[in-house]
């Protein structure tokens, strides 16, 4: 199939065109067929089979699928990648009094194209953003490889964090178009896998280039990848209309949300716990006064609907932010695995990895469910795995202790992930169909990737100032964590539970409305 990204003339339009050919295959099953209420969210599909992986990664649809899920996968890696291959860099090129500024860099970049996600779809169409975003990344990639200094190197990391957060965010809005309605949440397992894929194959990848020296290697492979991708974008991804009319850019919302990220990230990385308290009550107070002109402003970076009273999307974001917040813990558990257990190096990384490897599998089975009670006890369900997972971690962690019992660490954690994996799909569909208008659905669907980068930088940064609070004792900082953590986590069964009975009243309403105007 091919992909015309010429521009129309006229106003933006309100749905996506699609190439020649496959609207005929998805004459049921795109976003223009009348909405239906299933899981008690709107536009849901009620189907009485899930659909299979296999169709998922089918002929029909295999292109599509790998390009957004590697466009997550790409950003997720170089989040540790590079954090993993510091040591080397700054054996070669020197610069170790900016070595905390490199993912607290990275990230924010992220965050900025995250919210620029639906004005590049609405002047470049689907095919024109994504290869935006992979040349962003390749340039970054290759800039990074051949950085001579430490400086150049940061500089040129925020370009591929641009790029990276670009194909993040274009992963969950242009599934809109680029996918059947019956394949978006086993589209969403597959893509929201790639954060938790990428926080152990970052690490592990990046050592495995440090080992022998090569971290521009690692960095010109990131590059190769990305060229890759952006050669099969024009043939796999269905074409959309552009307009030549220029989104207003929410300056405002930009700089406040840039802010409070750039905050929360260099309060991880300060030692004074004082300090680090300091950096992360500037970034809530930030966070407060985004919310607050996002409520009044017309130009926003998420949907109105995120605003309205009685709309259940408020409620779904801050779910998938407390989950997404949890994946910090696992930053630190290799840590306690050397200082706790004695364990190598190698070993403590496994275990640290078991958090987004129980993340990542259970979301095979997670998005097959399609039944509304099923999906809503997933979505429920997730954030008590996930803080009880954290709980029960917290309780068996003891000095000098054995390796027998240590291993018992390894199903603990993947339950904490598990929470994770049978929740996300499910609430990334419901912020998909949480709003009736296609553009508001494109920028709902974009703000899951925002959602999920500043919950990362967030909990980094509480995660660092839980450890400390520890002092000299590292049992007592493990302690402090996963209890922390853990009490955290819970506040997602409230906010889950408030989205489930707000998609209710919401199905109620309109379902009410219905009657009366067939009625009338």
């Amino acid at each position: 199939m091919t992909a015309d990204n010429s521009e129309l003339p006229g106003q933006r339009p309100s749905v996506e065109a699609e190439p020649a050919g496959q609207a005929d295959r998805r004459r049921n099953s795109t976003q223009d067929d009348p909405p239906r209420a299933e899981g008690g969210d709107r536009g849901t599909p009620d189907l009485a089979a899930p659909p299979r992986w296999r169709e998922l990664l089918g002929p029909e649809h295999r292109g599509a699928a790998v390009v957004l899920a590697a466009g997550v996968l790409v950003g997720a890696v170089n989040i540790y990648l590079a954090s993993s291959m510091l040591p080397t860099a700054v054996a070669d090129i020197g610069g170790e009094s900016f070595y905390a500024w490199n993912m607290t860099l990275y990230l924010v970049a992220m965050v900025i194209a995250t919210m620029l996600v639906s004005r590049f779809l609405a002047r470049w169409g689907n095919a024109g953003a994504y290869l935006i975003g992979f040349a962003l990344f390749l340039v970054g990639s290759l800039a990074c490889a051949a950085s001579l200094t430490m400086p150049v190197l940061l500089a040129v990391r925020c370009l591929q964090g641009l790029g990276a957060g670009l194909l993040s965010g274009l992963g969950f809005a242009v599934i809109r178009s680029a996918l059947p309605r019956r394949l978006w949440t086993r589209g969403n397992a597959l893509m929201s896998a790639m954060y938790g894929v990428g926080n152990f194959v970052g690490p592990a990848l990046g050592g495995l280039f440090a080992q022998f020296g090569s971290w521009r290697l690692a960095f010109v492979l990131m590059a190769g990848v990305a060229a890759v991708c952006g050669a099969a974008v024009p043939r796999v991804l269905p074409r959309s209309e552009r307009s030549d009319l220029a989104a207003p850019v929410p300056v405002v919302s930009l700089v406040l949300v840039t802010a409070a990220t750039a905050a929360v990230s260099v309060a991880g990385v300060l030692h004074d716990i004082l300090a680090r308290a300091a950096g992360l009550a500037v970034a809530v107070l930030l966070v407060v006064g985004f919310v607050a002109h996002e409520r009044r402003s017309e130009r926003r970076v998420f949907p109105g609907a995120t605003y309205r009273a009685g709309s259940a999307l408020k409620w779904i974001y801050l779910t998938l932010g407390l989950l997404a917040f949890g994946v910090a813990v696992e930053s630190f558990v290799p840590l306690f695995g050397q200082r706790l257990a004695g364990l190598p190096p190698v070993a403590a990384g496994f275990f640290g990895a078991a958090v987004s490897l129980g993340w990542s599998l259970t979301q095979i089975g997670s998005s097959s469910a399609v039944r509304e009670r099923t999906v809503r006890r997933l979505r429920t369900v997730g954030p008590v795995l996930l803080a009880l997972g954290f709980l029960v971690q917290g309780l068996l962690q003891r000095e000098n202790a054995p390796i027998w019992w240590v291993v018992i660490w390894v199903p603990v954690l993947c339950v904490a992930g598990s929470g994770i994996g049978i929740a996300y799909p499910h609430l990334s569909v419901a912020a998909m169909t949480a709003a009736a208008d296609p553009e508001e659905g494109r920028q709902a669907a974009a703000a899951i990737a925002t959602v999920t980068t500043m919950s990362t930088a967030f909990g980094t940064a509480v995660a660092g100032v839980l450890v400390s609070l520890g002092g000299q004792s590292m049992l007592g900082s493990a302690r402090w964590l996963l209890f922390g953590f853990a009490v955290l986590c819970a506040i997602g069964i409230f906010t889950a539970r408030a989205a489930d009975r707000t998609s209710r009243s919401e199905r109620s309403a309109a379902v009410g409305r219905s009657s009366v105007t067939q009625g009338s």
